[in-house]
């Protein structure tokens, strides 16, 4: 079997669901091959000639090589300019690159001006029209190696940024290789799955759909079952040296889903999504393993929030390696004790949802979040040395102009733990249980549509919210120091490379 992590998605570090599936494969005695798509798409994309004569894009052309070796040199990142000098050309030269056949093609992102990805016949369309992508060739031009002895193809779809791609791809394998059977799964599937009015547009093209974790669906659709139990992930046969970061980052995930799952307007609530987590001691003893097998430069933990458990289990028993993830503002860190041993476990930088700084909001919304516990918890990381990546979110149908301001001032109070800061506009998920309760809009026609706009009951709409983003938060010298810190395209996934 194939397993493909498709074009457009950070290159920084190796696919951890590709990986995971080939581990569970392997240990059934079932071969298969790995392609990261995106990586070598992208690398390839930057080596094609340019026509355009400008000046930026002569000398990002001149010095791509240099670039690319820099963003994988530790000392760089010393350097922010440096840095964002590399990152913003690159960036520059995948968007012409992409010009000549209306793409967008970026680091982190890729669109078409005349297809949209969440709309099924767009994505149908770039099926049937493969050739009018820019990663074309080198699909045509990898493919037969990689199919070579094949009978089926996985295909890891997990952003909005890899579907037009994916597609494309998709649609080249079932012209020129029409005996292939084609699995595809991954986040972005488990999302279109979950609709309550899914209905698949996609049978004649894709045979297998997967929702959620796809080892144990994939096994049984090769014919095996987990009779092998537990499996480590398998990096191996994936470029580990060529991908856009300081040695290497690999990323590992605990848990699907989310054990706090109480949050109005979460995601993974309206898709109903359960929370399965692999037992803690496996977990710390894959870890170990993983280290010292890929001697990793950072550990990148990537469930949408660590359990207390196994905090407190990465304490006792530390993976060997500097790590960082995403955790809940929980009462076990207003222990300074608690954050220094984190510390001492390799925890290097913890990403939390702030989401607000208003109580009233945070009440509302359901985040189980107490404001001065929040704020003690950013000093104690703060004083134990881990850096935070904190994440508000602007608009929600809780949050007026005054509540903004009251995050405004917390953020401002706080400034010195805050390391790096994301600023996102709400989107009412489409199929919420709280959407009935608005008056909504949809962004755009599509029925692959996950996120609908609204009429915001205090009138605190996305251009208000836009407005007094750029106008009011952003402009006090102590906020524009933090968010001028953020690593451009690649954001949290490098900012842990900033830190020493």
């Amino acid at each position: 079997m194939l397993l493909i992590f498709p074009p457009i998605a950070k290159a920084c570090e190796p696919p951890a669901g590709i990986a995971r599936l080939a581990g569970a494969l392997q240990a059934n005695k079932i071969p298969c091959r790995l392609w990261d798509a995106n990586l070598e798409g992208q690398l390839w994309l930057l080596e094609q000639p340019q026509t355009a004569e400008d000046t930026w894009t002569g000398r990002a052309w001149r010095s791509r090589q240099n670039h690319l070796a820099a963003l994988r040199d530790r000392r760089t990142y010393a350097n922010p300019g440096r840095y964002a000098t590399a990152v913003n050309d690159l960036n520059h030269l995948l968007l012409m690159a992409g010009k000549p056949l209306q793409a967008e093609v970026g680091l982190a992102d890729y669109r078409q001006s005349d297809l949209t990805p969440v709309r099924s016949k767009d994505l149908l369309q770039a099926a049937a029209r493969p050739e009018l992508n820019p990663f074309f060739p080198f699909f045509q031009q990898r493919l037969p190696q990689l199919l070579d002895g094949m009978t089926t193809v996985g295909i890891s779809l997990n952003f909005l940024s890899q579907a037009l791609c994916s597609f494309s791809l998709i649609g080249l394998i079932r012209q020129q290789h029409p005996q292939i059977r084609i699995v595809v799964g991954g986040g972005l599937v488990t999302s279109w799955l979950s609709r309550p009015d899914w209905q698949n547009p996609f049978g004649d093209l894709i045979d297998h759909l997967i929702s959620g974790p796809g080892e144990g669906p994939l096994l049984e659709l090769l014919g095996q079952d987990r009779s092998h139990g537990n499996s480590l992930p398998d990096y191996q046969q994936l470029p580990l040296q060529q991908y856009l970061s300081p040695g290497l980052i690999l990323p590992y995930s605990t848990a699907s889903g989310c054990w706090w799952n109480r949050c109005s307007f979460c995601p993974e609530r309206a898709e109903g999504s359960r929370y399965l987590a692999l037992p803690i001691p496996q977990v710390l003893a894959e870890l170990q393993q993983l280290v010292q097998q890929y001697q990793p430069t950072v550990l990148h933990l990537l469930d949408n929030a660590l359990s207390p458990a196994l905090l407190q289990g990465l304490i006792k028993q530390p993976p060997g390696a500097p790590w960082y993830g995403f955790v809940r503002f929980e009462r076990q860190l207003t222990d300074p004790q608690f954050c220094h041993a984190l510390q001492q476990s390799g925890c290097v930088m913890l990403k939390l949802g702030i989401e607000s700084g208003d109580q009233a909001v945070l009440d509302r919304l359901h985040k189980g979040i107490e404001l001065e516990m929040a704020g003690l918890i950013l000093e104690n990381l703060r004083a134990a040395g881990i850096a935070v990546y904190g994440y508000l979110l602007f608009g929600t149908p809780a949050e007026d102009e005054a509540a903004a301001r009251r995050t405004l001032a917390f953020v401002q109070q706080h400034h010195a733990a805050l390391t790096f800061l994301n600023l996102a506009v709400f989107n009412m998920p489409l199929f919420g249980d709280e959407v009935a309760d608005y008056e909504t809009e949809l962004f755009y026609e599509g029925d692959l549509s996950l996120y609908t706009g609204f009429k915001h009951p205090k009138g605190w709409g996305r251009g208000e919210v836009r407005r007094f983003l750029r106008q009011e938060f952003s402009r006090p010298p102590e906020i524009a120091a933090i968010i001028r810190r953020d690593p451009p395209q690649f954001t949290s996934n490098h900012a842990a490379l900033f830190l020493s």
